[in-house]
């Protein structure tokens, strides 16, 4: 299996190993009531997932065990399990402190019990962690505790409490280590009773829950430029500059948008908040005001504002920071995991002969030929057919390119050239279709393709290996060609974090992005299936139960044996065990092979029952397979009972359809050939474009200029939209409409709101107040009222769209900022530049 399986499955034993039954069914119950799925699933998986199955492998061959969980529902089950694992042994861990301790009550244990998150759990504890170096600790080592006890229970004044105290000469902490600490004045001495005051107070753990959800509810975050001289470097945060919104109400992504200011050093937060309401609740709490004589009720007073300002209120907005943060940083890995997804499962142009094209300007267009089995093509010679030309300035060598071009496209039959979108694209696409205009003989089609990572790979250590004849700058030019053959093979060879899908990718838990991009590229690559006798290592590493190093292993014995003619023969291969086999054969396909169900999504497991089944038909295997007739009319009851892993309507299902290929049909959005840069643009322009990123506030669109544009959540739709990814993905091809440009930025506005239709409402529905014409720029500092469910989904909904597209309406240059502020306001809110170099 991958090694982040490898180590999951690992520590997932190892926690199992620490709980006793009793706790291990409270959590699978917990997790059926929470999944909506039955307890006996639940049991199912995990038995299976602590054995060793990877989640694949148990999606597609134990459904019958495992009820037909399917691979989002196991995802989810395999997070929970992890989760509530790490929290019942630190449950255990917390309970057996305090107990040692001798402070474990039935009160703290059911607290324990309840809590729902390791954050509550640690603040269940804090009270009661150890702090021999505290104000406190060191007041009790000096002897102050039982004049804290009596200006607690008795009418006594604080100079009266301290009357007898003899601070001793030397104090010494639990272990007898001298503390160097000084009691000898009455301030002093005053000042460690209250220490002492406020940190027995501090266990008051219902108070505190009351405190801080009222203050949840109330606090605003503050932001601020950390100081004029950042203004002009931090100017992508300006938004921020001077802002305050509800806590409780944050959008996650403007929430990191602050944290990334803050960590770059350009903006400084702070949580407002009130303190009067809290520190009367404490004083009512402790009963403080019926409390004397009067000087009694005055320390008592001091201690409590003390316990607020300097304990519990730091303590609070650190939680509820923190809440906030997990919580947006889980939101942002959920969106890059599904638009990583959603790319890499992109429909493959398939087995065609692709020009890969890498444009440039300067250093010229780099070009490679790949062969329909993606593989660099070789001339005459045995030399890679790879080329450069300079169509464009300085060198504007035009003629030269079109000709050697011409011949590339002639001579090797190409059904497709793929044109990187980075620089030039536009300009290099305009001249190909020129070319192929002016031959008719030509069949192939030019069509841009997403270039962004290509460079890395260009210069990782696996393009060495794989490319090692070709010049590093030649290199993205074949992977450009591979990604439009097939996107999920050459896609999983970058690192996820350099595709250009992520929200904030570099602001969230890298160990959490890391594992969550692994499972989802693990869960595309095996429910496409891999060729074993063609695939990279890359890609077989992301096969169940395969990690880096048997990948390495099939790779080498390949080159070393030649193709693998079945299945079995992989069982030759070193490092890959009878386990290891089990989890990846059926994902492994090997085509033309001896036994054609190597090359079908059957686990070489149910070969037997397969053999049954074809005695019935009394046909050999090649007339079935695809043959609905055939599979049709064989009587499955006898059989059903022969296996318990997967049914054998599951397997009629794969024989109908062998190895098929969950991907969508390949297709290409159609971009104007009169718009190729921001210049050309203007608003009410209908468009189509490719969706290139989706996040929380929306989605940025490729149309073909080098600046991919946004279409904000206010712009999709003229329903409410609670969630982008609910009506785009990256890849689909949309309509778009043009409603606001910044040439100067490098920003556009986009819509897709069906041009002249008004929203639908309801026949109670109250007209809403008429909106101000006027575009909301970054200037606007109030607060966007809550619409719908999310607030996260409000923004600044003045977009102003043209509908007069006649030219001479147009405004001019100098009226342009002001009609455009929405989207940089817009762009600015979510802390996104989104620019292509």
């Amino acid at each position: 299996m991958s090694s982040t399986d490898t180590q999951t499955s690992s520590q997932a034993s190892t926690k199992a190993q620490s709980l006793d039954a009793t706790t291990h069914a409270n959590i699978h119950d917990k997790l059926a009531r929470a999944l909506g799925i039955k307890t006996a699933q639940v049991n199912a998986f995990v038995k299976l997932y602590d054995e060793g199955a990877t989640v694949p492998f148990i999606a597609r061959y134990r459904k019958e065990k495992t009820q037909n969980l399917d691979d989002a529902q196991l995802r989810a089950l395999e997070k929970s399990l992890n989760y509530e694992r790490d929290m019942a042994t630190r449950r255990l861990k917390i309970t057996e402190l305090l107990s040692t301790q001798g402070n474990l009550t039935d009160e703290l244990q059911t607290r324990i019990d309840n809590a729902t998150s390791k954050l509550e759990l640690e603040d269940i504890y804090l009270p009661y962690r150890p702090r021999r170096r505290s104000p406190a600790a060191k007041a009790r080592a000096a002897g102050l505790d039982a004049a804290a006890q009596a200006l607690l229970t008795q009418e006594v004044t604080p100079t009266e409490a301290l009357a007898d105290y003899q601070a001793p000469s030397s104090i010494s902490d639990d272990n007898g280590n001298e503390i160097e600490v000084d009691f000898s004045d009455l301030d002093k001495q005053l000042a460690g009773v209250q220490a002492i005051i406020v940190d027995e107070w501090t266990q008051a753990l219902d108070l505190l829950d009351g405190l801080r959800s009222g203050f949840a509810k109330t606090a605003s975050i503050v932001s601020a430029v950390a100081s004029d001289e950042k203004r002009e470097v931090g100017e992508k945060f300006k938004d921020y500059f001077e802002h305050s919104e509800s806590l409780a109400r944050l959008p996650n992504h403007r929430l990191l948008a602050m944290l990334r200011g803050r960590q770059e050093n350009v903006l400084g937060l702070k949580i407002e908040g009130e303190d009067a309401p809290f520190i009367e609740k404490i004083i009512h709490h402790f009963n403080v005001d019926a409390k004397a004589p009067a000087e009694r009720r005055e320390f008592l007073t001091e201690a409590a504002n003390s316990l607020w300002k300097d304990k519990w209120r730091p303590h609070i907005e650190h939680r509820l920071l923190t809440e906030k943060r997990l919580t947006a940083e889980a939101d942002a890995i959920d969106v890059f995991a599904n638009n990583l997804q959603h790319l890499l499962m992109a429909a493959p142009a398939g087995r065609k002969v692709i020009l890969g094209v890498d444009p440039g300007i300067r250093h010229g267009v780099k070009m490679a030929i790949v062969d329909a089995q993606g593989h660099v093509a070789l001339d005459s010679e045995d030399k890679p057919v790879v080329a450069t030309v300079y169509p464009f300035a300085p060198d504007n060598k035009m003629i030269e390119a079109k000709k050697v071009i011409d011949e590339l496209l002639s001579t090797y039959d190409v059904d497709l050239v793929a044109i990187g979108n980075g620089t030039a694209s536009r300009e290099t696409d305009a001249m190909i279709k020129e070319i192929l205009a002016a031959n008719t003989e030509l069949k192939a089609k030019a069509v841009i393709v997403n270039e962004s990572g290509a460079s890395v790979y260009s210069a990782s250590e696996l393009a060495s290996d794989e490319l090692a004849n070709l010049d590093v700058s030649v290199r993205g030019a074949v992977s450009i060609a591979r990604r439009l053959q097939d996107p999920l093979s050459e896609l999983v060879k970058v690192d996820p974090k350099a595709i250009g899908v992520g929200q904030y990718q570099h602001d969230v838990n890298q160990s959490q992005l890391a594992d969550s991009l692994d499972k989802v590229t693990q869960d595309s690559v095996n429910a496409v299936g891999v060729d074993v006798n063609t695939a990279s290592p890359a890609i077989l590493a992301h096969i169940a139960g395969l990690n880096r190093n048997v990948a390495q292993q099939i790779v080498t014995y390949r080159k070393e044996h030649g193709a693998f003619d079945s299945r079995e023969a992989l069982k030759n291969v070193p490092r890959l065990g009878a386990k290891t086999f089990e989890q990846a054969a059926g994902f492994l396909r090997i085509h033309d092979g001896s036994n054609p169900l190597d090359a079908t999504g059957v686990h070489p497991e149910s070969y037997g029952l397969v053999d049954s089944l074809l005695a019935q038909t009394g046909k050999a295997l090649p007339e079935v397979l695809g043959n609905d007739g055939v599979l049709n009319s064989i009587d499955t009851n006898a059989l059903a009972a022969n296996d318990d892993n997967i049914s054998v309507k599951a397997i009629i299902e794969e024989l109908a359809k062998p190895a098929r290929d969950p991907r969508p049909e390949f297709k290409t959005a159609n971009f104007r050939e009169d718009v190729n840069s921001i210049k050309d643009l203007e608003e009410g322009m209908q468009l189509e474009g490719v969706v290139t990123n989706v996040t929380a506030f929306g989605c940025f669109v490729d149309v073909g200029v080098h600046q991919d544009g946004l279409v904000h959540i206010s712009q999709m739709a003229n329903d409410f939209v609670a969630d982008p990814m609910n009506r785009v993905k990256p890849g689909d091809i949309v309509s778009v409409r043009v409603i606001s440009i910044d040439e100067k930025r490098g920003r556009i506005g986009f819509s897709m709101k069906p041009e002249g239709e008004k929203p639908a409402r309801s026949a109670d529905e109250k007209p809403s107040r008429p909106r101000s014409s006027r575009p909301a720029t970054e200037g606007d500092k109030r607060p966007a009222k809550p619409r719908g469910k999310r607030p996260q989904d409000r923004g600044d909904k003045g977009n102003n769209p043209a509908n007069n597209r006649n030219k001479a309406s147009k405004p001019s240059k100098a009226e342009a900022p002001t009609k455009i502020g929405t989207l940089g306001a817009l762009l600015q809110e979510a802390g996104v530049t989104k620019t292509k170099k």
